[in-house]
């Protein structure tokens, strides 16, 4: 059944495809038939690769901006993890607390994540801060 219904989407985005290109072809006949009394062959067909490249460059317009849309007006400002960890911690005080105890019961069930965790901590705060010369 569900085989079924995925070959019938396949076929259908299929015919959708084929009816697309041949309605693309057939609009590129007509422009270059139209512009051929007028301009000349070369011209013509000029016309006709002009019409692909604006096509082409208006969908990569259309799937840029689907990709990144554009934002207008104040942007929020970024806020780092402690902050927004605070922030659902006075929003959802019973989900914290609950937090807080499973990373206690993890802790005293695994001591070595602990140790990990607290080394990797020192080690990048050392890393990134200012070192001091004497």
């Amino acid at each position: 059944m569900i085989l079924k219904k995925a070959l019938l989407y396949v076929s259908a985005v299929s015919a959708l495809a084929a009816a697309a290109a041949v309605c693309v072809v057939a609009l590129a006949f007509a422009l270059y038939a139209a512009v051929l009394p007028m301009a000349g062959p070369a011209w013509a067909a000029a016309s006709v690769a002009g019409a692909a490249a604006l096509l082409m460059a208006l969908c990569a317009l259309a799937l840029l901006i689907k990709v990144h849309p554009p934002r207008f007006g104040k942007q929020p400002e970024e806020r780092d993890i402690l902050t927004k960890m605070i922030d659902l911690a006075r929003e959802k005080p019973i989900v914290a607390a609950s937090a807080i105890i499973a990373a206690g019961a993890v802790a005293l069930r695994n001591p070595k994540i602990v140790a990990t965790l607290l080394a990797t901590a020192m080690a990048t705060r050392s890393a990134s801060g200012p070192s001091k010369k004497k």
